[in-house]
């Protein structure tokens, strides 16, 4: 029996299983890209590959009832939160095929010596990405629309409680116009990953997922001289710090933390507050956080009984040692956990510096800009941040210190289709998104010419 496996979280049932890749059809996949890429990589124009990248958007749109439905039964995402996953997904396949031939023009180059010299970019072959459950439409989106329209081609590598979506996505990017062997989905094994990323014929590795899934690619990668991109966890920052609106700063705080079922890496997991706001804002914060609804749609399931049994064995530990619960009872439903908030956390428990994955936030108490800044850089994290202050400058000058990257001002969730995505320490490294992220798998080759 393998390992991909469609599981109901909302009823535990199991609704479809797919077996794993035989090598024989690891190997089909890694020989059909690199022919593609050798062949229709190279022979066709970055116009007419974004072309069939707006088709794709297109057709996003279009399936976007029957997409939803099925990462619904994957991984429990309300009908209406898969519909506006695959609608940010198709804006940017969008915004990709819109700014490719800009963003892909050679960049001339300014030199001493006067020599007619430019970057040219163009693809470097195959790419693999191995990609996570939270978002399955947008973080395939993201990666393998700006490398299609480069000239890559990709093996996709979905998760294992994802494969009706990851089919989904092959027979998109098909009908779409992409040919054979551009995008390809299989169903690897850990070890059949490890096999591609050695294999000369893969370029690149893009992972989304883990600490821990993390540093095994990069180690694979790095023996294989390959260049990877990783996007991991994150335990992102809220600060309110100057405000007139504080009603309009716990609806972001809000939003921020329960997006996706607080199954999101760049959620804000901590909300830090100064002393003048602080009892205000937990009252009301904590209020709406325990207002919100399964039954209405406010948040689903967790993911799996693997992730609740995680986040309750987390809060456990937390109020074991010393946390404080204000809403919330860590005693989940099946896989519905009830949104909590908890309080009082000190450096010395471990949730401290963990990643809470799930609809559970922590709230702390600061005095000054400094005692801010140091709250939040001592997570071992480092991916977004939301700093709330009217003082634009004072804002700025919190978010310079901050080791994140990404800072949004005054409101969460400013991220856009083509927006960079990325952060720092154990978040990460590489970009996603934007026309920094269309670079990170692209040679950048230099022309000089003589005369």
């Amino acid at each position: 029996m393998g390992t991909f496996a469609v599981t109901d979280p909302a009823t535990g049932q199991v609704v479809a299983e797919y077996p794993e890749a035989t090598d024989q059809e690891v190997e089909a996949a890694l020989a059909a890209t690199h022919n593609t890429y050798q062949q229709w990589s190279r022979s066709t124009t970055v116009a007419e590959r974004a072309a069939l990248a707006q088709r794709f958007s297109e057709l996003f749109i279009e399936r976007q009832h029957d997409l939803a439905e099925i990462i619904n039964r994957e991984m429990g995402k309300p009908i209406q939160q898969g519909v506006g996953e695959i609608d940010f997904s198709a804006k940017i396949a969008a915004a990709f095929a819109a700014n490719a031939q800009e963003w892909l023009a050679d960049e001339p180059l300014q030199v001493a010596d006067g020599l007619r010299s430019f970057f040219r970019y163009q693809g470097t072959g195959v790419i693999l990405g191995v990609m996570p459950w939270n978002y399955p439409y947008y973080q395939v989106a993201r990666f393998a629309v700006p490398n299609l329209i480069l000239g890559n081609t990709v093996i996709l590598r979905h998760a294992s409680q994802c494969p009706e979506s990851a089919l989904a996505l092959q027979q998109l990017f098909l009908d779409a116009g992409f040919p054979e062997g551009a995008y390809v989905n299989v169903f690897a094994t850990h070890d059949q990953i490890g096999a591609m990323i050695a294999d000369d014929r893969i370029q690149g590795v893009s992972l989304t997922g883990s600490e821990r899934a993390g540093a095994s690619v990069a180690e694979q990668a790095g023996r294989a001289l390959k260049k990877c991109v990783l996007e991991l966890g994150g335990s992102d920052v809220f600060l309110v710090l100057d405000t007139s609106d504080l009603d309009n700063a716990v609806k972001h705080a809000v939003a921020m933390r329960m997006d996706n079922t607080g199954q999101s890496c760049n959620g804000s997991k901590r909300m830090v507050v100064a002393d003048q706001y602080f009892d205000e804002f937990a009252a009301k914060f904590t209020a709406a956080i325990g207002a919100q609804s399964y039954e209405g749609g406010d948040f689903g399931p967790l993911s799996s009984d693997s992730a609740t049994k995680t986040l309750t064995a987390q809060v456990k530990n937390a109020i074991e040692q010393g946390a404080t619960v204000l809403v919330g009872n860590n005693e989940p439903t099946g896989n519905v956990y009830t949104p909590s908030v908890l309080a009082d956390i000190t450096p010395s428990m471990d949730v401290y510096s963990e990643e809470l994955f799930g609809p559970v936030a922590q709230l702390y108490r600061v005095s000054t800009d400094e005692e801010a800044i140091a709250l939040a850089n001592s997570s071992p994290y480092g991916l977004g941040s939301v700093v709330i202050c009217e003082d634009l400058v004072r804002a700025e000058r919190v978010g310079d210190q901050l080791e994140v990257g990404m800072v949004f001002v005054n409101a969460g969730g400013l991220g856009g289709p083509d927006v960079p995505f990325g952060g720092v320490k154990k978040s990460g490294y590489g970009r996603e998104m934007g026309k920094v992220g269309m670079l990170e798998f692209a040679n950048k080759k230099l022309y000089r010419f003589a005369g």
